[in-house]
């Protein structure tokens, strides 16, 4: 049997809640639909707001074929397939809608075998994306599409669509479920606007009750053992999708590869975005790492772009190793900490004019006025160095920048005591 949510998913825009600025009457998507005339659109919302319920809806409201596919599972082959019978089906008149689920996970290549078709209407293309359309989607595929942006469901759309549910599925019938001790309103709350998870949450505590045709009270430890369940506990948006990359950053601070794979390991498991993940690790490179390692930022950006045009499952085999080299190898925050004690200290005290002698000076009027005078050129000088104020006059120089004693930086931290005894003795 289909899970709660797939049976009681709403089959017309009466019946779809939540998102009325974009069904609501005199939207551009009612009258599109009004007029049989539906254009290429990507729905981009959080996990449980109704992109895929909107696309069927749309759909079952045109009279032509309808094609669904996720990006997760499909590849170029089943996009060229589905092009060629839409190209017969414009010969007949007959218009093709292609929805597909989760087009952010498309490579570049996928979502360039989309171009042609879209722009001159072979077929209407509706993506659903839980990213950000602007990073996620090629820009010369997005201009031929409108961006519907779908909200996180409000508390009472939400209690709506339980209450819905409860009352009109075959299966809860049966059950005469009630809530015990505020449960209705901990359930709504604990799904984070996501209707889905809120559905799925109470399917297993119906299944967890054990009281099969019985009448089943939801009360605090039996919605506790649903929330906690396996099927529940990942979340792209809830609190363990928080928690869970939390776990692994600091597995990869603290230099435990073992650990960090794991946290990993729990979040590809769960859906996640690679490219997401593949983010984090570029900023803890820098953030974490730093000049104890500089090769640690390039390894990890490069990661990013091999994880962004391959794409899952293969993409688990990059994380995996920029994660391992990056929890292995020596750690300094000494960039982070110079940048945040410079920046406080702007914060605090201004800003400073810049010095005659370091100002650029492109023209006969700026050198008039001294920019550029007296500018001591390095690499004139022996060991390409000489002992210069680069700082505001009238500012101290102060050593922001504290290398430590771990892998590169250890040689930095020599060097520049040697170049600025004074500042760094």
């Amino acid at each position: 049997m289909p899970p709660l949510a797939e049976r009681v998913r709403p089959a017309s825009l009466q019946d779809f809640l939540g998102q009325e600025h974009l069904t609501g009457e005199g939207t551009l998507l009612q009258e599109s639909i009004a007029a049989g005339n539906l254009f290429s659109c990507v729905f981009w919302g959080p996990p449980g707001t109704g992109k895929t319920t909107l696309a069927q809806i749309l759909a079952n409201s045109l009279e032509g074929d309808f094609f669904q596919m996720s990006a997760v599972s499909s590849g170029v082959k089943d996009l060229r397939k589905i092009i060629e019978t839409a190209k017969t089906n414009l010969a007949l008149k007959t218009v093709t809608l292609l929805f597909i689920d989760e087009i952010h996970r498309f490579n570049k290549a996928q979502q360039d075998a989309l171009l042609h078709a879209v722009e001159d209407g072979t077929l209407t293309l509706i993506g659903a994306t839980t990213e950000n359309p602007s990073f996620e989607v090629i820009s010369p595929l997005l201009s031929r599409c409108r961006v519907l942006k779908l909200n996180s469901l409000a508390e009472d759309v939400l209690k709506s669509i339980l209450l819905n549910a409860i009352n009109r599925d075959v299966v809860l019938i049966k059950h005469n479920i009630s809530f015990k001790d505020g449960t209705q309103e901990k359930l709504v709350l604990a799904s984070g606007g996501d209707a889905r998870k809120m559905l799925n949450t109470l399917e297993a505590a119906v299944t967890m009750s054990g009281k099969d045709g019985k009448t089943v009270v939801v009360d605090k430890k039996l919605l506790s053992e649903a929330l906690q369940s396996k099927s529940q506990i990942y979340d792209k948006a809830g609190d363990y999708h928080y928690d869970t990359i939390s776990a692994f950053i600091k597995s990869v601070r603290g230099s435990d590869p073992d650990a960090a794979i794991y946290w990993l390991a729990v979040m590809l498991e769960g859906g996640e975005m690679p490219e997401f993940i593949a983010r984090r690790l570029i900023i803890l490179a820098s953030e974490d790492i730093g000049n104890a390692d500089p090769q640690a930022l390039g390894i990890a950006t490069s990661g990013f772009q091999a994880v962004h045009v391959i794409g899952m499952p293969e993409a688990a085999l990059i994380l995996a190793q920029v994660t391992t080299y990056l929890a292995s190898a020596p750690k300094s925050n000494a960039s982070y900490a110079a940048v945040t004690e410079a920046m406080n200290q702007i914060k605090e005290e201004g800003t400073s004019s810049v010095p005659l002698h370091l100002r650029n000076a492109p023209t006969p009027l700026m050198k008039s006025f001294d920019y550029g005078k007296d500018y001591t050129y390095p690499h004139n000088h022996p060991d390409h160095f000489t002992d210069v104020n680069y700082f505001p006059e009238e500012m101290a120089q102060t050593p922001f920048y504290k290398p430590t004693n771990q892998g590169y930086e250890e040689f930095i931290s020599k060097r520049l005591k040697e170049l600025w005894p004074k500042r760094r003795s």
